[in-house]
């Protein structure tokens, strides 16, 4: 029952009694401690700081014109220490953009670039201008907008679940239905992948991990290979840390940006899906000291850059800059964005790209608490917000199992993509960090015991991934030994080198039906032991129906065929998406996978590895086949909860012993991805085989086994 509905739109007071007149505008001096531009019933208050600058104006525009029709220099009774602010009267919100020019000293050795020439695009834009028609270049300087946010969230509840009760589906919005094969009315766009959210509930993940959708500039580093146009098509190159991408909206949203993202989220978060946002604080799009100036670097570049002691900027982000995160600051910028998102989107989580950078000092060197790693963990409002780090960057630090961070993050584990990759294509020697890795990684997150001092918080802080934007999809990763990134334009020397992909025999696409059997079967291992490790599964959007790349493992400037999902492919092969959604379902049916369960009544222990013979615990340094066991009571159900997954990467069969249930039991096959020769690979509860003996595991294949007490 409803008992009470409220919008979150602010209460903003009416403001009287203008003060003064510039450029024929009334105004008076505004809010101080507001950043950025809002909206009040008879005005906008606009705010911005600078630590070195020595003077600011606002400039506005009449939409869509570059030369500005009226400038309003702040004076300097309108500035408070660093901060200027301003109340404009009189302004009709949808007829303006707006900018700001900052004057200050000009000296390169010492980064400081101020040039009161420039046109600066506000750090806290909420809207930014010079986007539109996805693709097509707008001439000129970036601007922004004021934002009427009006949007009513209702009494929605913000999610509690655990992170280890996800399953993360990592997309990009243009991509997963731009394709023709889409079927969606609003290709390529926010409302676009809102039309697919029944095929998500089909599938049956939780949790969607959106790749960049704050404000990008997908022209900016346009050009053109064999005559394709190549676009910064993934978006990891910032311009607006406030504002949504304009580009993935379906219609203009003059003033109201941000609409369509929201009805998104809170139609997701109807069906019970949360969403995660990729976000990109380590670099922005302003790049090194040949880039444009167009924000950071004109409002204070000495102060947003880590800088090397002449002046020229440290580049531990691999795209020209990096951001100087643990600058008082820049920390309470990046706080404030993720509070805005948190607040005005209902976002439910963050992934950090490259966040190693995120602990580095302002001379690069490496923190051992970095401040704005424990500011944003212990933030009341990010407080059920997840935070999640891909704890390495490209300066060479790589901080898997030892992320500078409190119990609240988590990390990308790229162990476990590494080790089981190279594990189920048949690298023996990585069997004990496979077995470690689906055991769900406790040598890097004391996930075995949940009493150890680590700073980690178990099982809460472990993604497990084989698949992501970056690198090959599923198929690929059994379809071809080697990248194949010419169309880039780089010669194949961008992506990935390390990719421990196998092509099955045949490199790329073939009709050998060999060589595509075996193909599909090592997806399901794949699939299947992803959704059997204890951590957070995530997956690659069109893995669960075979999408390729064509072997491209570094689609970020292919705004084509190449990275769009193919959804033809979900009817050619729907076996192989029956068996995603299979293998989901399991895994919510299991909580003992999810989490430590109080001991099981049959006398198992709660997660053991096992050589062939089950009762071996310690499997060989070098192991073709061994199984990990997963034990507990499940409260709620009433009896034990029981699974035995066994993994043979091995070429040939191979027999193996099943624990011995201490009580009356027996176990039963409810996966084999060799299949039972009739097309089945999976077996519902009631439709299982029994074994009573001894089970032969065929040639590279993965079985799923579910004990029950009589």
């Amino acid at each position: 029952m409803k008992l009470y509905s409220r919008k979150f739109a602010p209460d903003y007071p009416v403001i009287e009694n203008p003060m003064g007149e510039i450029a024929g505008f009334e105004v008076r001096p505004g809010m101080f401690d507001v950043n950025g531009a809002m909206v009040l019933p008879n005005g906008v208050n606009f705010t911005v700081h600078t630590r070195h600058g020595t003077s600011c104006e606002l400039l506005l525009f009449h939409r869509g014109e570059e030369e500005p029709y009226a400038i309003l220099p702040f004076p300097e009774e309108y500035k408070i220490g660093d901060v200027y602010s301003m109340i404009v009267f009189g302004l009709d919100i949808e007829e303006f953009e707006y900018a700001y020019r900052i004057d200050g000293p000009y000296d390169p050795d010492k980064g400081l670039l101020f040039d009161r020439n420039n046109i600066l695009l506000d750090p806290y834009a909420r809207a930014v201008t010079a986007q539109g028609t996805w693709g097509e270049k707008r001439i000129g300087k970036y601007h922004a907008r004021v934002v009427k946010d009006i949007f009513d969230w209702g009494d929605m509840c913000q999610s509690t679940r655990e992170l280890s009760d996800l399953v993360i589906y990592e997309l990009h919005v243009r991509g997963f239905t731009r394709h023709p094969s889409s079927g969606v009315e609003h290709k390529g766009t926010f409302a676009g992948l809102k039309e697919k959210i029944p095929y998500l509930k089909e599938l049956g993940i939780n949790a969607v991990e959106l790749m960049p959708v704050f404000a990008f500039d997908e022209t900016m580093n346009a050009r053109e290979v064999d005559g394709r146009k190549l676009l910064d098509y993934w978006g990891y190159n910032t311009v607006g840390f406030f504002a949504p991408n304009a580009g993935y909206a379906s219609t203009p949203e003059y003033n109201r940006e941000g609409t369509e993202l929201k009805e998104l989220i809170r139609e997701l978060h109807n069906n019970g899906i949360e969403v995660i946002l990729d976000v990109v604080f380590n670099h922005t799009a302003e790049g090194n000291e040949k880039g444009p100036s167009f924000c950071f670097k004109g409002f204070d570049n000495k102060v947003y850059y880590m800088l090397t002691p002449d002046g020229n900027y440290y580049n531990f982000s691999g795209c020209g800059n990096t951001l100087n995160c643990n600058h008082p600051i820049v920390r309470q910028i990046i706080l404030e964005c993720l509070r805005y998102w948190t607040v005005s989107y209902r976002v439910d989580g963050f992934r950090f790209d490259l966040a190693s950078i995120l602990g580095r000092n302002e001379d690069g060197s490496p923190m051992n608490n970095p401040p704005l790693l424990q500011s944003l963990a212990y933030d009341p409002i990010l407080s059920n917000v997840k935070l999640i780090a891909e704890a390495w960057d490209a300066g060479g630090m790589y901080q898997v199992g030892k992320f500078p961070a409190s119990k609240r993050w988590a990390e990308w584990n790229g162990r476990y993509r590494d080790a089981l990759r190279a594990y189920l294509k048949g690298d023996f020697m990585e069997s004990w960090n496979a077995a470690w890795s689906i055991s769900g990684s406790g040598d890097l997150y004391c996930g075995l015991n949940q009493d150890c001092e680590s700073q980690y918080d178990g099982y809460n802080s472990c993604v497990n991934f084989l698949t992501c934007h970056d690198g090959f999809t599923m198929y690929d990763l059994y379809s071809y030994n080697w990248k194949h990134n010419e169309c880039n334009g780089w010669g194949n020397t961008d992506g990935h080198d390390d990719n421990r992909s196998w092509n099955c025999g045949i490199e790329g696409d073939t009709d050998n039906y060999e060589v595509k059997k075996l193909r599909y079967r090592m997806i399901r291992n794949a699939c299947a032991v992803l959704m059997c490790s204890r951590g957070t599964p995530m997956f690659l959007a069109g893995d669960e129906f075979g999408n390729t790349q064509y072997g491209n493992n570094n689609g970020y400037c292919q705004d084509n065929e190449i990275s769009w999902l193919d959804w033809d492919l979900l009817d050619k092969n729907r076996e192989l998406f029956e068996f995603f959604k299979f293998m989901i379902e399991y895994r919510f049916k299991h909580s003992i996978i999810r989490r430590k369960l109080p001991d099981a009544v049959c006398g198992m222990d709660p997660i053991h590895t096992h050589n062939v013979r089950a009762e071996e615990t310690n499997i060989p340094r070098d192991a073709k086949t061994f199984a990990v066991s997963f034990a507990g009571y499940d409260k709620e159900k009433g009896k034990d909860d029981l699974v035995y997954v066994a993994v043979n990467a091995y070429w040939e069969d191979v027999e193996i012993t099943l624990p011995n249930l201490r009580k009356a039991g027996s176990w039963y096959v409810s996966v084999n991805t060799y299949g039972d020769g009739q097309g089945r690979y999976f077996y519902r509860e009631g439709e299982e085989v029994r074994i009573d003996g001894g089970f032969i595991m065929r040639p590279r294949s993965v079985a799923v086994f579910t004990g029950r007490l009589f």
